[in-house]
């Protein structure tokens, strides 16, 4: 059975104060209520992953990175590897975000690469993908998201897809307020979800959670993670305020 998530990608935002009292927050909360068979993720930004996992360690909460490179180690000045990652406990991470690929140029042979080397050595993905307001307008949306997929995912065997969780990511619906209706959310999730079951077969395809990402609120949540196909949500703002990321966990 596969796992619903709620997943706070808090990117460039909270110093370590303001991140160490955010988890308190979430940790307090998430501790007296009933959410059954979900997992709560947070992404700090880097330089305070460290501490906070150690705050929200034995707690309902669970940390990952942003980002990760593909190399274990060399002159890439700036970067972070896998290894580095689980030297500090962090077995989670969030790789090929919409905004990386725009403003970093990440391509789908890097992930590909970064994909096949977080699992080498057992790290969990969120792997994000999605297609921009041209896709959607010239009605490109399906075989943009196909690409990003086989190129970035579909080399990995079926028992390597095991560590991976899909964030589908309508960009245009990104820090826009623009957000997919429930219904074009669920229209690509079965898509993708067709994808993998052509790959990997049907019964695998049903266990690969796949998030979306593309403005969730409280106000929308609910609706958006009933459809069948959408098994929770890559959150961005509302990951930075304890009440509307609660909100949103709480409608599971």
């Amino acid at each position: 059975m596969r796992k619903n998530i709620v997943a706070g990608n808090w990117k460039m935002n909270n110093d370590l104060d303001a991140s160490i009292e955010l988890v308190h927050e979430l940790i307090l909360a998430t501790d007296n209520i009933e959410i059954g068979y979900t997992r709560i993720v947070v992404a700090p930004t880097f330089v305070n992953l460290q501490k906070i996992r150690e705050i929200a360690e034995g707690s309902r909460i669970e940390v990952a990175a942003q980002n990760m490179h593909q190399e274990s180690n060399g002159a890439f000045t700036g970067e972070v590897s896998a290894e580095m990652l689980q030297n500090i406990g962090i077995n989670d991470v969030i790789l090929g975000h919409s905004e990386r690929r725009l403003y970093y140029n990440e391509t789908d042979k890097m992930l590909a690469k970064k994909a096949s080397k977080a699992i080498g050595n057992n790290m969990n993905i969120i792997f994000c993908f999605g297609e921009l307001l041209e896709d959607r307008k010239s009605e490109n949306h399906f075989s943009v998201v196909e690409n990003q997929l086989k190129n970035g995912l579909f080399h990995l065997t079926a028992k390597e897809l095991g560590f991976v969780v899909l964030a589908y990511e309508p960009v245009w619906a990104i820090g826009t307020g623009e957000t997919a209706s429930p219904e074009q959310a669920q229209e690509m999730h079965a898509f993708i979800r067709s994808l993998l079951s052509s790959k990997y077969g049907k019964e695998i395809a049903e266990e690969v959670s796949i998030l979306y990402g593309g403005s969730v609120k409280p106000s929308n949540a609910k609706e958006i993670f009933s459809k069948p196909d959408v098994d929770g949500g890559l959150i961005g703002g509302a990951a930075l305020k304890a009440d509307d990321f609660l909100a949103i966990v709480k409608t599971f």
